[in-house]
């Protein structure tokens, strides 16, 4: 993909990933990966316990990991080069 085929808001796949466009600089974009996250929770007292897992899009938009800004996810930059990585649609990866 080239710069100008990015807008806010709209999805792309890079990676494996599928990813919602979150701002478009002068040079990059940036974006949150939406169709899965890894979440780390702790639980508070002792003893002190932490668990690792990984929300689906539907479990993380339903906990609203993707209301933003700010996100509760943190979001990627995408260079000129990582955007040739870049396609419009899963079939391109």
């Amino acid at each position: 993909m080239k710069h100008s085929d990015f807008q806010i808001g709209a999805t792309f796949w890079c990676g494996g990933h599928e990813w919602r466009c979150t701002d478009i600089g002068t040079r990059t974009i940036i974006a949150v990966q939406v169709d899965e996250v890894k979440v780390v929770r702790h639980s508070p007292g002792a003893p002190k316990s932490m668990a690792i897992g990984t929300l689906n899009r539907e479990q993380a938009h339903a906990e609203g990991w993707f209301s933003g800004p700010p996100y509760e996810v943190s979001e990627m930059v995408f260079d000129e080069y990582d955007m040739a990585a870049c396609s419009s649609d899963c079939e391109g990866h």
